[in-house]
């Protein structure tokens, strides 16, 4: 039966409480139907096949808002999984990240430089690298303006202990948050929306990834991050679409599925940014919005995709359903040239990570 809002609070808030005090995993299911998942997690990859390495798309967006002064670029960073990455499609412009670049420089009508160090197959243990790859890269005061981070489904398909995945974000975040970075955490999507995943495998992955989605938005919202919820987006829609909305592998996302992924997560990048009205922040009945618990947020969160958490003040969060924007047309990145240099170096972290989503 599905768990209550309530409930799925409940259970969010012993996963992050567990993971601040460096607790091990929380008992969410029994032993045997852990094993029961995981042997058909198995069989649905083999059904799912192989994917390409994902297209590279740093560089420089908005190259059209460039004055003969101009501000320095915005500078935007993702981090996470394959997703993150764009894994399942084929060109540049079609990957999350230039989708956002090329939005964001739209709107900020400034240029937009990206920074991708996602890695497919990546889990939680792996931001740590990340987070040094990203901010080792920058000189001192220069760490990307605002993050967004794709995180969480392998770490339900390879069995991380929840508390363990979400201790791992919520470092994370905290590191780029004192490194005066915006965050913006897209939580783990629902798996029971891809399509060779068969029953009882479905019902058990979809509780699962939700219930580690409503305790990364715990943790992310308690260290001063933003979350945006990708449950429904990889669920209904999805599920009503699949071959549009899924890749050739029907794992990874299309080129339409990233674009309806980055508008829900695009306005919650801005208002970060304080791109966006400030009366646009205020909560709006009408929509379902308003400030809630923190755990509360989170569960509802949780079972509606596209759904934004930001912190308030103490044990209170900011749910918002903003309003999706159409994503003007994607372009590639200006450093074509450096191309090589990046594929190079994409490659050397690839082969130091053999887990594969």
């Amino acid at each position: 039966m599905p768990m209550s809002k309530a409930s799925s609070a409940r259970v969010a808030r012993r996963i992050a409480t567990a993971a601040a005090y460096g607790g091990g995993g929380v008992g969410l299911l029994g032993g045997a139907a852990i094993g029961l998942l995981f042997t058909e997690i198995q069989l649905a990859k083999r059904k799912v096949g192989g994917a390409d390495e994902p297209p590279h798309a740093d560089g420089l967006y908005g190259t059209a808002f460039a004055r003969p002064a101009p501000e320095r670029p915005l500078r935007l960073a993702l981090l996470g999984d394959s997703t993150a990455a764009g894994q399942g499609v084929h060109r540049a412009r079609q990957t999350p990240g230039a989708l956002l670049a090329s939005a964001l420089a739209a709107i900020a009508e400034r240029p937009v430089r990206l920074r991708n160090v996602a890695v497919p197959g990546a889990q939680s243990d792996d931001l740590e690298r990340q987070v040094t790859l990203l901010l080792g890269e920058q000189p001192p005061g220069e760490a990307p303006d605002v993050c967004v981070v794709m995180i969480g489904a392998n770490d339900v398909t390879h069995r991380m202990p929840p508390a363990r995945s979400v201790r791992h974000l919520s470092d994370a975040v905290a590191r780029l948050r004192t490194a005066a970075c915006e965050v913006v955490v897209c939580t783990c999507p629902d798996l029971g929306s891809v399509e060779p995943v068969a029953q009882p495998l479905r019902w058990i992955a979809r509780r699962l990834s939700r219930q580690l989605a409503a305790a990364q938005t715990i943790a992310v919202v308690e260290e001063g991050g933003r979350t945006v919820s990708l449950g429904d987006l990889l669920g209904p829609e999805f599920s009503a679409n699949p071959r549009e909305l899924f890749g050739p592998d029907n794992y990874h996302p299309s080129a339409e599925g990233y674009a309806t992924a980055a508008m829900a997560v695009l306005p919650t990048v801005c208002a970060a940014l304080g791109l966006w009205p400030t009366e646009d922040e205020r909560p709006d009945a009408r929509r379902r919005e308003g400030i809630l618990p923190v755990a509360r947020a989170a569960a509802e969160a949780a079972a509606e995709g596209g759904t934004e958490v930001a912190a308030i003040r103490g044990p209170w969060a900011l749910l918002k359903h903003r309003r999706r924007r159409r994503l003007p047309p994607p372009e590639d990145g200006a450093d074509g040239p450096r191309a090589t240099d990046r594929k190079r170096r994409r490659g050397d972290e690839k082969r130091e990570h053999t887990r594969g989503r």
